[in-house]
């Protein structure tokens, strides 16, 4: 099933575009400048909390709680037991002795692909051909169908029940009280039985005229499961299960809260097992690491869609005759390129410099040391080669 529409853009119009994108490309790459020195800050901040929190960790026994840690950095490791059920209200399912139980809904709804071809047209305007294909799935969202282009013929009703999280409020490590939900994010997730009374409290909650019924670890809200219709519903659940586990935090009273270092970051490391203080510590290093990088790599790519906003207008500009515009978009493509691989280096080591004076100075002063060597090869090289052309003459 599928729907072609074919689109006209004027060179003026697009020409309106390329003005917008002088205004929204540089917000964009001031706001990436933002993003990576932020990110430079908060990576060497929680270094620096993770350093001095590995430093002061005190190891304790689980078994009885030290007055004398009382708002120190600890770390505990053993056995864990959640305080409760978790339970959902609503359809009355419960899963005994697990730290969390997560319920599943998916609806059966109409989805929209859609794919675009855009061609140039003399005179600097485009034509865009579309076409949207409609397919029906399993989701565990409402997709939004009024923004469909053939929404009247492709409508996704209201999902009556959505899927939940219900956590312990709180679980025991020996002597010591943690966070349910901290507990219940390191559990391991297993299906959950249905009982024949959860089809009753289903249908009751509901209240749908389709017919209820169960597969083991599966509820279906249909006429015919094998064949499901627009708005069925089918329903599951998950038990979030832990038997050890270990955190780092800061003892107060029988509690294991978030410590606050000296620069004022929060640590709260967890882990499931029992895993030793040094290597939560260098998992959350690595971590950070990881994020840092993670947010670079964005800053970048967003930086480098800015620069080529802003500079599309040019495109635009030369696209009154078609294969001059192409040439022209590629190298304002690899322009933007070359400005973001500048700029955004450059704006990193100068959050460097603010965040990490001492070894931005070092790196800085490794790589002066590099090109002077380099020049004074070179030089060396252009010196020693008349040298070689002389002797050779000489001989002859």
């Amino acid at each position: 099933m599928s729907f072609t529409e074919t689109t006209t853009t004027s060179w003026f119009s697009r020409l309106k575009n390329g003005l917008i994108g002088l205004i929204l490309g540089p917000l964009l790459v001031l706001g990436m400048i933002w993003l990576l020195s932020w990110n430079e800050g908060r990576s060497v901040q929680t270094y620096r909390a993770l350093a001095e929190g590995a430093g002061i960790v005190v190891s304790v026994d689980n078994g009885s709680i030290d007055p004398a840690n009382e708002g120190k950095l600890v770390h505990i490791s053993g056995s864990v037991k959640p305080d409760g059920t978790p339970e959902d209200p609503a359809l009355g399912v419960s899963a005994e002795g697990a730290a969390g139980l997560n319920r599943k809904v998916e609806m059966y709804q109409w989805m929209e692909d859609s794919k675009s071809e855009t061609k140039k047209t003399l005179g600097g305007g485009e034509e865009t051909v579309t076409t949207y294909t409609y397919r029906k799935e399993w989701r565990p969202r409402r997709v939004d169908s009024s923004d469909f282009k053939q929404a009247d013929q492709h409508q996704n009703p209201d999902m009556p029940i959505e899927g939940e999280r219900f956590t312990v409020a709180t679980a025991t490590l020996g002597a010591f009280t943690v966070d349910g939900k901290a507990v219940a994010d390191l559990g391991t997730d297993s299906p959950v039985k249905l009982s024949a009374d959860v089809v009753g409290q289903v249908t009751s909650a509901l209240g749908s005229d389709k017919p209820v019924k169960a597969d083991g670890t599966t509820i279906y809200v249909s006429q015919n499961r094998q064949s499901p219709a627009i708005g069925d519903l089918r329903i599951s659940f998950s038990r979030e299960d832990i038997s050890a586990a270990s955190f780092v935090g800061a003892q107060k009273g029988a509690a294991i809260a978030r410590y606050k270092a000296s620069n004022g970051r929060e640590l709260f490391l967890s882990a499931a097992g029992q895993v030793g203080a040094a290597d939560m510590f260098e998992a959350a290093q690595s971590e950070n690491t990881l994020v840092t990088w993670l947010i670079r790599f964005g800053g970048l790519l967003g930086m480098f869609v800015g620069f080529v906003i802003m500079l599309s207008i040019l495109g635009i500009i030369a696209d009154v005759i078609p294969f001059v515009g192409s040439i022209v978009g590629f190298g304002t493509s690899i322009i933007a390129g070359i400005l973001t691989l500048i700029l955004g280096p450059v704006v990193i080591a100068i959050a460097w410099i603010a965040y990490r004076p001492l070894l931005a100075i070092i790196i800085i002063a490794l790589g002066i040391l590099m090109a002077a060597a380099l020049i004074y090869l070179r030089r060396k090289k252009a010196v020693a080669a008349p040298t070689a052309s002389t002797a050779a003459f000489g001989r002859s």
